[in-house]
């Protein structure tokens, strides 16, 4: 997208850190370009605008879930290890917390069944006094 006047920054890369600007991530001398070139371009201005929206209805629509503490910390780490230049596990973070999840289920179904596996021989002795 162009309005066709010439910038000092050009509508491309106006629109490609779009969200930058709009998340508060870009560098304040960035912004400040950003800002000029939003107040010269309508175009530019007209999509900001419309993101702009668009944001303001995700956050009162969506914007209430809590996320779970330990998938808030796994996200944080593996941004920490993008920033950092590691490797990243292949895995989402998503599908992780769900295999940690199925886990911890297990784990709780085989304590209450190790409860059930004791009640199991005096079962059997029971049986077996009653066959006698």
């Amino acid at each position: 997208m162009s309005c066709g006047e010439p910038h000092e920054k050009d509508c491309s890369e106006v629109l490609d850190h779009l969200y930058e600007y709009l998340d508060r991530e870009m560098p304040e001398g960035e912004c400040a370009d950003f800002q000029v070139h939003l107040d010269e371009c309508s175009p530019c201005l007209e999509k900001y605008g419309l993101e702009q929206a668009v944001k303001k209805l995700v956050k009162r629509c969506c914007g209430h879930d809590d996320v779970p503490s330990d998938l808030r910390s796994k996200v944080m780490g593996r941004i920490d290890l993008i920033r950092a230049g590691e490797t990243v596990p292949e895995v989402s973070v998503l599908e992780q917390a769900k295999r940690e999840q199925a886990q911890r289920e297990q784990a709780d179904a085989g304590a209450g069944g190790a409860g059930s596996a004791e009640a199991g021989p005096a079962d059997a002795r029971t049986e077996a006094a009653r066959s006698e």
